[in-house]
């Protein structure tokens, strides 16, 4: 493959920053906290970000006015300061969307979240039954997850953020609720979205033709910050096995346009997958493409990691970008209607 220089944004266009590595389940499909004993976690758990630390990274990314997800594989709301963090995202302008299992999210947090301006909230609910919940998550409590969910958007009533959706991710214990779970929750929330398991670099239930493998977006466009202020390679690198640079040390921009992120892109560029471990039988690369089609009053947005459902009715809250919604108001998009 010839080299085909991909431009670079002289800011990351995203941030995923952990501010809090500790969650409150132990799901068996997590890589970080599905398996506690792992050795590589040694030294990381229970590790927070200062305020005085998030605050500088967040004033050198603010000119960029990034996307920004406040956690990267733990639960953001385990963080005592989540919402002074959440704060001063705002206070600098830039987006948030947030993933979490809801557990968490009582009333008085969902207020909270509401007044800061949180962009989009994913609720983790995986399941259309308690046994089945447990399967996937080892709990139970569906209708505590449930319950939260309803306060939240009873809460947020007319007003126009946070966007609010449900999330799925496909397991052998809970493939044959896809569909009852996609038609319960369509028509209560803004949008649903399933995903395809993601096991050691591949999407094993999709089919992924490499002959049309490209450079991966995700160097382009996101910068996963951990704690101490180590950059991963990817947000898929939940170990810290490929560190870029640490922005505390080099500053964001610093190790954004750095030489080790550079040459990564480089090696993406020209085709030299086996020069980067990390990415070298990785699929990821692939989830980045959407197809678009309306069927009756849902918008479907379909790559090879997800599937979203939108009801066409609650576009009004859609923002640019926002992390897990990217799609444009349905008369602004190319799209196949569907009868």
């Amino acid at each position: 493959m010839s080299e085909k220089k991909i431009p670079v944004p002289h800011l990351p266009p995203r941030l995923l920053m952990d501010l809090y590595t500790d969650c409150n389940l132990k799901c068996p499909m997590c890589i970080v906290h599905g398996q506690p004993d792992a050795p590589e976690l040694k030294g990381m758990l229970k590790k927070s970000m200062t305020l005085a630390n998030a605050k500088k990274i967040l004033d050198e990314a603010m000119p960029a006015a990034p996307a920004v997800g406040p956690t990267l594989w733990s639960e953001p709301l385990m963080s005592k300061d989540i919402l002074i963090h959440l704060k001063s995202m705002k206070m600098r302008n830039m987006n948030i969307s947030m993933n979490t299992n809801g557990l968490l999210m009582n009333k008085k947090m969902s207020k909270a979240l509401i007044e800061i301006g949180v962009d989009s909230i994913t609720v983790s609910v995986d399941a259309t039954t308690p046994d089945v919940l447990e399967q996937v998550r080892g709990i139970k409590n569906l209708d505590k997850i449930k319950n939260n969910l309803f306060t939240l958007l009873e809460l947020r009533g007319e007003h126009s953020l946070p966007r609010i959706g449900v999330s799925l991710t496909k397991q052998d214990c809970n493939l044959h609720q896809v569909d009852e779970f996609v038609d319960y929750w369509v028509n209560i929330v803004d949008f649903v979205r399933i995903g395809e398991i993601f096991e050691e670099g591949t999407f094993p239930n999709v089919s992924v033709d490499h002959s049309q493998r490209k450079p991966c977006p995700e160097i382009y466009s996101t910068m996963p910050i951990h704690t101490d202020g180590d950059v991963s390679l990817c947000c898929l690198d939940g170990f810290k096995d490929q560190v870029v640079g640490n922005v505390l040390e080099e500053g964001v921009s610093g190790v954004w346009n750095g030489d080790k992120l550079n040459e990564i892109r480089h090696y993406h560029e020209t085709g030299q997958w086996d020069k980067v471990p990390f990415c070298k039988s990785c699929e990821r690369w692939s989830s980045s493409d959407y197809t678009e089609e309306v069927v009756g009053e849902v918008l479907i947005r379909r790559s090879t990691e997800y599937t979203f459902y939108n009801d066409i009715h609650k576009l009004n809250n859609w923002r640019e970008n926002c992390r897990h919604e990217r799609e444009q108001q349905s008369q602004q998009i190319n799209i196949k209607m569907v009868d």
